[in-house]
């Protein structure tokens, strides 16, 4: 039987929808301000998506569209702004900055109770030790994924292809948490081919199209595929090998229409907790 496909396009629309009818019982509306830095129209594309999450859900949004040529100071400025509005609950600087800027820095001056991202140290060090509080969107999506379709990791073979800090990493730590035995490949792991085939629960996220061939999966794996890439014909295209894959897996998320449209739904979630925190 061919794979099942995840749905995540569905299951974000659900979240959102349960987004939106916890925001009406609230009596101040939770508030999100977007940064983009430069004309990079992919990026521009994405926090377009945000502005409409944002309106499906009823929270304020803000749009900040900053020239190429905006300095660190300007940027940390504005940053330091939000930090002290109350109408503004969780802060997104789009990725990636242009070049010149310190990313770093940037995302080091977002107060950790509005970096809805998960990318200060100290919420992820909270999702390291376990504790509760934001989780980056997109591992966090994958695990609602899991949760939806009933797939539990508790003493599952997982196995991560991609060790970024906004994927690979969390995404171990939050397989771990729910009791999986994980390995993380990477560029310098020998034989990927044969650890990915151990794997009941593959996980690629290395952003190379075609990657993952059907040889390299486990018959009646689980197979989610977070990466974006674009083919020749700049089609939207994942790491897997997607009709390879649908013939050996027992489920496949499909690119797109899976991971992505999580992201954005877990984004949402973090802005209504951000809010809930700060007393609305």
């Amino acid at each position: 039987m061919p794979a099942v496909r995840m749905d995540g396009k569905a299951l974000a629309a659900k979240i959102k929808e349960q987004v939106r009818r916890e925001v009406e019982k609230m009596e101040r509306r939770p508030g999100l301000a977007v940064i983009l830095v430069g004309d990079n129209p992919a990026a521009r594309t994405y926090a377009g998506g945000k502005k409409r999450d944002c309106e499906q859900c009823g929270v304020y949004s803000e749009e900040y569209l900053l020239p190429g040529g905006t300095s660190q100071e300007e940027l940390l400025e504005l940053v330091s702004d939000l930090n002290e509005r109350e109408d503004i609950d969780g802060i997104l600087v789009q990725h990636p900055l242009p070049e010149g800027l310190n990313e770093k820095e940037v995302l080091l001056a977002i107060r950790p109770d509005k970096d809805i991202d998960c990318f200060h140290p100290f919420n992820m060090g909270r999702l390291t030790l376990g504790e509760p509080g934001f989780r980056p969107c997109t591992p966090a999506g994958v695990m609602r994924l899991l949760e939806e379709y009933g797939i539990d990791p508790a003493g599952k073979r997982c196995v991560i292809v991609g060790r970024s800090n906004i994927v690979g990493k969390p995404q171990a730590l939050m397989m771990m948490e729910k009791n999986a035995t994980v390995t993380v490949c990477h560029t310098k792991t020998r034989d990927l081919k044969a650890e990915c085939r151990q794997a009941e629960i593959l996980i690629s996220a290395a952003g190379q199209l075609g990657l993952i061939s059907g040889d390299m999966i486990r018959e009646g794996a689980v197979v989610i595929d977070v990466a974006t890439n674009r083919d020749g014909q700049g089609r939207l295209r994942g790491d897997v090998v997607e009709a390879e894959a649908e013939a050996k897996a027992a489920y496949l998320t499909p690119v797109p229409g899976g991971v992505g449209p999580m992201t954005r739904a877990m984004l949402m979630e973090n802005t209504l907790l951000a809010a809930r925190r700060h007393g609305k």
